[in-house]
This record gives C-alpha cells, sequence and structure tokens, in this order.
C-alpha cells in the first residue's frame, strides 16, 4: 500500500536524488567555483536514475520482492557514487590551496540510510503477510 512508512523513505530518496544535488553544491574548487552535479554529466545521471529507481519503487508495492532488489539496486549505485566522489575528494585535494567539500557530497550517505530502513519495513511487511498465511 502507498501509505506505509517505506513509501515515505523512497520518496525522500527519489528527492535526493532528483532534487537536492541540483540545489547543493557538491564542492568548490581552488578558485571558489561551486560544482554542481549538472556539470558532469555522469554524476547527473546517476542521481537521476537513483531518483528514478526509488519513484518506481513506490509503484511496486504489490510486488514486496521486486521492490527490495530495486531498493538493493539503488543502494549499489548510491554506493558507485559515494566511491566516486570519495575518489574524487581525494584527488581534489592536492591542490596548493585547500578545496573545500560542499554538503551535496553527502547525499548518498543519506540515500543509503533511507534505502536500508525502506528495505527494513518492507522485509517487516512480508514477514507480517507470511505469518498470517500460516494461519489460513
Amino acid at each position: 500500500m502507498i501509505q506505509r512508512i517505506q513509501t515515505i523513505y523512497l520518496v525522500l530518496v527519489a528527492l535526493l536524488g532528483g532534487v537536492a544535488p541540483f540545489v547543493a553544491y557538491l564542492w568548490l574548487d581552488a578558485k571558489g567555483m561551486e560544482f554542481f552535479a549538472q556539470n558532469d554529466i555522469l554524476v547527473s545521471t546517476i542521481f537521476y536514475g537513483s531518483g528514478a529507481l526509488a519513484l518506481i519503487a513506490v509503484f511496486l508495492y504489490k510486488k514486496r520482492q521486486n521492490q527490495f532488489v530495486l531498493n538493493r539496486l539503488n543502494m549499489i549505485l548510491n554506493l558507485f557514487l559515494l566511491g566516486f566522489f570519495v575518489y574524487r575528494s581525494l584527488n581534489l585535494s592536492g591542490e596548493t590551496l585547500v578545496s573545500e567539500k560542499g554538503i551535496g557530497m553527502l547525499i548518498p550517505v543519506f540515500s543509503i540510510v533511507f534505502l536500508v530502513l525502506a528495505n527494513r519495513a518492507i522485509k517487516k511487511d512480508e514477514d507480517l503477510v507470511k505469518s498470517v498465511d500460516r494461519l489460513r
């Protein structure tokens, strides 16, 4: 059902993936210029993909196993994005002036946390349905 708690978590992930990277900057370079997700096509595609997967998972409420698997794929996508950001931030700091990392680099971490919470709620629903089926 759409009114479940995992829907709230998945909508938050969709907002984090679809809106937040384009509002919060990812990092400042040595010149003081802000780098947003739309400046790099790969980063923006991954953020949009994460948001789209979360929205698709919201509407798979009748197929809880598929919803669970889709959330796992979304977690892998966010882990890839987080790894890219870690790699980029380690290479970004080799300048003479220290660069500043933005709050946008934490978006994949928040997304992963909300996806884990959503999967926990989906698992709880699945266990509840299985326990009711045993009584029949």
